[in-house]
């Protein structure tokens, strides 16, 4: 392969794994080199300014982690959705050219299929059906300053035991002892 150079990529076309979805659903193809925040402004302009009741993220590949960053991204920031999650195969075409063709011979192109993996995951604000494969149901509504986790936001608070005296700075005496550097002994005070 080190003198072949890819020329093409293609995605095979696939309908979307949801039945009776409307036809101006909005489909959010999430790609590799996607900007998340641009992702993001759209798809929430399309849910809260023009009132739209499902969305659709897809994205195959190395795309896959970024298309659930989105949709977990979309679920905090608007709430109450419900998800069905679907992952499938898809098939990308790669076309390569041979730089150093034949003398003799016209230039050769190698053709990879390869099969990726995908996910497409719907959005709605209305109620689907709970008994298909990859339903999960609204989070439930957790109040101001409180994480999800289940731990408080303002951290851990109780109460410091009184401080103990000799916990408490003091002057301690040293003594140095003779040493081959100095001569005598020296007294002073340091505090900590």
């Amino acid at each position: 392969m080190e003198n072949f150079r890819k020329v093409r990529t293609s995605e095979e076309e696939m309908p979307l794994p949801f039945p009776d979805l409307p036809p101006d659903v909005v489909e959010m193809k999430v790609k590799e080199g996607s900007k998340i925040r641009n992702l993001m402004n759209f798809a929430m302009a399309q849910m809260e300014l023009k009132g739209r009741r499902q969305i659709v993220f897809s994205g195959c590949g190395r795309a896959v982690t970024k298309t659930i960053t989105c949709v977990e991204i979309m679920k905090r920031k608007l709430g109450g959705l419900h998800q069905v999650t679907k992952v499938r195969y898809k098939t990308v075409l790669e076309v390569w050219e041979n730089q150093d063709p034949p003398p003799d011979g016209p230039a050769q192109n190698l053709t990879v299929h390869k099969n990726v993996p995908s996910i497409c995951i719907l959005l709605s604000r209305d109620p689907l059906d709970p008994n298909q494969t990859g339903y999960q149901p609204p989070e439930p509504r957790h109040e101001v300053g409180e994480d999800t986790s289940g731990c408080s936001t303002t951290g851990l608070k109780r109460q410091l035991p009184p401080p103990c005296e000799e916990l408490l700075p003091k002057k301690l005496q040293v003594q140095v002892s003779d040493s081959p550097r100095g001569s005598g002994t020296t007294a002073g005070q340091l505090d900590h």
